[in-house]
């Protein structure tokens, strides 16, 4: 498959890499493969981290028959912070229609403005703009003005957690096009748009981090982060019943509960426990105890800080999501815990029913839902060509050739001479031409927004 119109979205969680990947909006592939080179969501290990990336990449490559250049990766929430930023520019003395080359100066210098020593920007959300000073507008272009002044947040993160996950992508053998903040990227698939509104919590349960984002008037407002997740649930369950960290995250996910209230002592299975004789046998009670142990213990801790903001006051209640959030009852203890509605989200597309698809599918689908001005901000920070072609001039002058290549290029134009060749060669130039507008009907929007 041409991979010109395609974009994968990278997750890369403490446990395992996602990899989704998207034709013009459209899911075509997600896999997920273990990483060992993360802990509590950092890096530890460079090469085991870019070794995950690799083989995540690699193997949604072969699932899609596609190349992949075009990545976005998700920055999660325990690395961001936000600062407000605003700056002014002369866009001509004597006033001038505003350019897209306008809206990345003004963007270029609010952040310029708003960034702090060691820290690098993701992203840049804007306010409003405002023309001469008293005119307010959300797109400043075609616009005649004399300067142009923006108001918006600037998301960034630290320098060195980011160089690692930039190089950990480069080793894997891609480059990373630019970043998202997962919590937005989430919000875009998990929560309507009430929800972005008028305030919601995304709890996001991954396997070393605990995640509370509160997501109000579409931006983040506030957010929780307990460095313990579902691999410590996994670590109680093998060091209580003396058992392989794999043995224990397969029954974990194979016979456990969040609300013990739900298994029963009458199902028992048997495991390998070390010290004992052959294998034992645990019921469902008894493991999903070990289980909510750890998850009340989690949710105690965040509780004090959405308690703190007035989070729990929100309409739209918590959206749960990330890999624990399979664990049944979930989403009833945790509504009985904070006093609140609950729900647990997933992505309903074939091939990724499972919440830990959640952010990588909001990833590729919040780039896709960028306006020309979100894009116009990307490219200030990361440039023009952003999303550029691949490298492969040739392969690409050979693919839009008018006719096939011919070696001998006498005995061509005696072929091209014989009429009935003549009738197939045009036959074969109308349907390359017809599906090459089929293939870029859907994309070209998207990606000429990253360009004058």
């Amino acid at each position: 498959m041409d991979n010109t119109n395609l974009l994968v979205g990278l997750d890369i969680g403490t446990t395992s890499v996602k990899a989704v990947v998207a034709d013009a909006g459209k899911v075509i592939g997600a896999v997920a493969v273990p990483n060992k080179g993360m802990r509590h969501g950092n890096i530890v290990d460079i090469d085991e981290t870019a070794n995950a990336i690799g083989y995540a990449l690699k193997e949604i490559s072969k699932k899609t028959n596609a190349n992949i250049y075009r990545v976005v990766t998700g920055i999660p929430v325990g690395m961001l912070q936000l600062e407000a930023a605003s700056d002014l520019i002369n866009v001509s003395d004597n006033g001038q229609e505003v350019g897209n080359s306008d809206v990345r100066r003004v963007v270029r210098a609010a952040i310029k403005s708003a960034i702090k020593s060691e820290r690098e920007p993701i992203a840049f959300l804007t306010s409003r703009f405002l023309i001469d000073g008293k005119t307010e507008v959300d797109d400043p272009r075609k616009m005649i003005a004399h300067s142009l002044a923006v108001q918006g947040i600037v998301l960034t993160a630290p320098a060195s957690p980011l160089h690692n996950i930039k190089k950990a992508i480069e080793r894997a053998g891609y480059q990373n096009n630019f970043f998202i903040p997962t919590p937005l990227a989430i919000a875009s698939v998990a929560l309507n748009e009430s929800e972005r509104t008028f305030g919601s919590v995304i709890l996001d349960l991954g396997g070393g981090v605990t995640t509370a984002t509160v997501i109000h008037n579409g931006q983040i407002k506030y957010a929780n982060i307990d460095f313990e997740g579902g691999s410590d649930i996994t670590n109680d369950i093998s060091s209580v019943l003396s058992t392989s960290k794999k043995d224990a995250e397969q029954i974990k996910l194979d016979y456990g509960y969040a609300d013990y209230l739900l298994a029963s002592k009458k199902n028992k299975f048997a495991i390998n426990s070390a010290g004992s004789n052959g294998q034992q046998m645990v019921d469902e009670v008894y493991l999903s105890q070990i289980i909510n142990a750890r998850i009340m213990q989690i949710v105690e801790r965040i509780e004090k800080g959405l308690i703190k903001h007035d989070a729990l006051k929100l309409p739209g209640g918590i959206i749960i999501t990330g890999g624990s959030s399979l664990l049944q009852g979930i989403d009833d203890i945790i509504a009985t815990k904070l006093n609140v509605k609950t729900r647990v989200y997933q992505p309903d597309q074939i091939g990724m029913r499972n919440p830990v698809y959640s952010a990588a599918y909001g990833i590729v689908n919040y780039a896709y839902k960028m306006s020309d001005i979100d894009f116009l901000a990307i490219s200030a920070i990361y440039g023009k060509n952003t999303l550029g072609e691949s490298n492969d001039s040739t392969e690409k002058s050979n693919k839009n050739s008018k006719r096939p290549v011919i070696s001998n290029e006498t005995k061509g134009k005696e072929e091209y001479n014989k009429p009935e060749l003549l009738k197939r060669e045009r036959r074969a130039q109308s349907n390359s031409i017809n599906n090459k507008k089929n293939k870029d009907k859907g994309i070209k929007n998207f990606f000429k927004k990253f360009f004058d």
